[in-house]
Parts: structure tokens; C-alpha cells; sequence
């Protein structure tokens, strides 16, 4: 079922986003060649232990794409893994496309957001290539989030600008609705039909989340921790994500990182 929120709740769900956008910021400046997965995990619970109110959306979560309930604080995809990766003892190296996705409950109202960078001196173009289309359809998806359009605007400006710069798009997995629960209605497809779908209105609140990989839109799960979703040809993948509130002056982003 599809929730509306008042101007109110807005409000209230405005410091989990604003905590999760902080959070991912330090985890930017943070995270380095050498830095281990575990380390940026236990950073992450040591941080939501520390604020009152907040709970990790993670920990424990069992859904049906997933094998038994997730055990860490934050998802953390390497290279060739796009969503959903486990931390786990890796150091990372020289080069590495890191996506980092986290949610957090903060006096019950969730906020969801995902970013994705390369470690090092010398990245490789493609890789930025690809960090910058997911930023630019997460920048195209929350233009179209105005009340009065359709879900599937919101969608078709994502797959649209992924295929404009050459990546083809995976709707196994995408955005969704956020309030009291990480993941609920409606789903936000990474690709769609304009001016087709849910009417937009005040109230709304959604993640967008573009993901692609570089040469690629199929995936697999990672056998080894039943989680991870990695490439189906290894190409390395991105993510990016804001949870935004639709309102009678246009989207609001509650997860800024500024």
C-alpha cells in the first residue's frame, strides 16, 4: 500500500536522511586504499550506536531476495558487485569502484541513500564514466518527481539517460517507497513508460536509485554470502541513491550529503 506523509512527518523523517547523508560523507573522506571492508562497517555501527534514536535498517533483515538475514551495517559492493554486497575481510586497493549503501532508522523514520567512488590516484575513466551516469539519472529521475507526473516519468528519465551515454538497464532492482520501513510501495523501476503509472503526489516519499554496469545488465548472486549481486561478466557496476519527499513545491531531498 502506497503511503502518503503530511508536511509534519516530512519533518520528522528529515534527521534520518540528514544522518545517513553524514555518515556516507565521512565514509568518503575515510575511506582509502587500505581501508578494510570491516573497519567501514564497525565505523558505521559505532556511529548509529552513538545517536539516540537510530537503529540500523540492516542488521537482521531477512527479505526473500536475500539468504537468512543480513548480519553487518552497511552494504559495501567492490568492483564487479553492485548491490547488496556484504562486508567482508578485504582490504581495498588502488582503483577499486566502492558503492557504498546505507539505511538507517532514526525515531522511526527511515532514511536510504547509496554513493559510489573509486579509491586511489589514478582511476580509470570508465569507471568515473559510469559513476557519473548513475548521477546523472538520479539527477534526471528526481527532475520528474513532481506532483502531478507519473512513476513512470520518474523511471523513463532514469533509462534514458543510461542508454544516452551507452548502458543498458536491470529493473530486477531499483527504487522504492520509504517511511516507518526501509522498503515499501510503490516501486520505482530504473526504466519506464512516461506519463504512465501512479500519479505523483504530495506526500510521497521514494528512493530513486539508478545502478548499471559497465558492460552489462545481468547479475547473479554471490553464492559464497547469498547476498551480494555481482555482474554477470564481471564488469564493474555503480550506484547511486537519495530518499526524496515529493511536496506541493517540488522533490526535497531528505539524504543531502552537503
Amino acid at each position: 500500500m502506497i503511503e502518503l506523509k503530511t508536511p509534519s512527518e516530512i519533518e520528522e523523517m528529515k534527521p534520518a536522511g540528514r544522518f545517513v547523508g553524514s555518515i556516507l560523507k565521512e565514509l568518503r573522506t575515510r575511506t582509502k586504499v587500505g581501508t578494510n571492508l570491516l573497519d567501514i562497517d564497525d565505523y558505521v555501527r559505532r556511529r548509529i550506536e552513538s545517536r539516540k534514536g537510530a537503529e540500523s535498517c540492516y542488521v537482521d533483515y531477512a527479505p526473500d531476495f536475500g539468504t537468512g538475514p543480513f548480519a553487518h551495517y552497511i552494504c559495501i559492493s567492490v568492483n564487479d558487485a553492485v548491490l547488496h554486497g556484504v562486508p567482508y575481510d578485504y582490504t581495498l586497493r588502488d582503483g577499486d569502484l566502492v558503492s557504498l549503501d546505507l539505511a538507517i532508522s532514526v525515531d522511526g523514520w527511515v532514511g536510504d541513500s547509496a554513493i559510489s567512488f573509486v579509491v586511489g590516484d589514478d582511476p580509470d575513466p570508465e569507471d568515473l564514466r559510469l559513476i557519473r551516469c548513475t548521477e546523472d539519472a538520479l539527477a534526471a529521475g528526481i527532475g520528474q518527481a513532481q506532483p502531478g507526473n507519473r512513476l513512470g516519468d520518474v523511471s523513463a528519465a532514469v533509462g534514458d539517460v543510461a542508454r544516452s551515454q551507452g548502458y543498458t538497464v536491470n529493473v530486477e532492482f531499483g527504487g522504492h517507497g520509504v517511511g516507518h520501513v526501509m522498503h515499501g510501495d510503490p516501486h520505482v523501476a530504473n526504466d519506464g513508460r512516461a506519463h504512465h503509472g501512479y500519479r505523483l503526489r504530495p506526500g510521497l516519499v521514494i528512493a530513486i536509485e539508478p545502478w548499471f554496469m559497465a558492460t552489462t545488465d545481468e547479475i547473479y548472486q554471490d553464492p559464497k554470502d547469498g547476498w551480494t549481486l555481482r555482474s554477470s561478466d564481471g564488469s564493474r557496476g555503480a550506484h547511486t541513491e537519495h530518499t526524496i519527499a515529493i511536496t506541493e513545491g517540488g522533490p526535497v531531498i531528505l539524504t543531502t550529503r552537503d
